[in-house]
């Protein structure tokens, strides 16, 4: 069964532009997706929009050992093993990227209370940017100062790819924020857009991935124990 992680990282400019354009390949790699980080709701023309010397990686793996391989012995993998990652058991999904290869939806559900992680990624239409920046900005800024939401953050691969990552208190306090149950006027933003999404697509693909984390290593941002079960 494969397994999946999610990698943040301070990386060399050089070699965090070289991981963006062209990708690592290792044994026990079925996908990797390498992009530069991206603070929720900053503003549209700001550095914080585009960290090159961010890195977020997701990945699938054939198994644990090809990820230790990976950390361990290849040149970006060692990089990247400075920084943070979460082991990601996966667990179901809306939605297809063609190049993630997923098993059917985990037999095992999530529980209410249980911690979640949520990664979305897409492909956008490059002529729907200005919609999708007008309707997904709101959004990042209710998941970003959720109470409930552990870590969040977005990341981009010019041209078209978008991603973005959260850790939940619970899964009930995720589809809380999904589905507008929270109180206030934040509340709705994730749902109206969603709604806009449906009239008219943002994306050439999108899809979103719910996992069951399964560890936590190293430390990002001067902190670890993202993970609430960790603490």
């Amino acid at each position: 069964m494969s397994i999946y992680s999610f990698h943040l990282a301070h990386i060399p400019l050089l070699k965090a532009a070289g991981g963006l354009l062209r990708p690592p390949k290792a044994p026990g790699l079925r996908h990797i997706e390498v992009l530069a980080g991206m603070q929720l709701g900053a503003a549209v023309i700001s550095p914080r929009r585009m960290q090159l010397r961010r890195i977020a990686v997701f990945a699938q793996w054939e198994d644990e050992a090809a990820l230790e391989d990976f950390l361990a012995h290849h040149p970006f993998g060692r990089t990247l093993n400075e920084g943070w990652h979460v082991r990601l058991e996966f667990v179901r999904r809306w939605g297809e990227v063609h190049e993630l290869l997923l098993e059917p939806d985990g037999a095992e559900h999530l529980e209410l209370g249980e911690p979640v992680v949520a990664v979305t990624l897409a492909r956008m239409r490059l002529p729907e940017l200005p919609r999708f920046i007008r309707w997904g900005r709101p959004v990042e800024r209710q998941i970003r100062d959720h109470p409930e939401a552990t870590l969040a953050m977005a990341a981009i691969r010019p041209p078209r790819s978008v991603s973005t990552f959260s850790i939940w208190t619970s899964t009930r306090a995720m589809t809380g924020m999904v589905f507008g149950r929270d109180d206030g006027e934040a509340a709705r933003r994730h749902t109206e857009a969603m709604t806009e999404r449906e009239r008219r697509d943002f994306h050439h693909e999108f899809t979103t991935l719910r996992f069951r984390p399964l560890s936590e290593h190293g430390s990002w941002e001067g902190r670890s124990h993202y993970v609430p079960w960790s603490r």
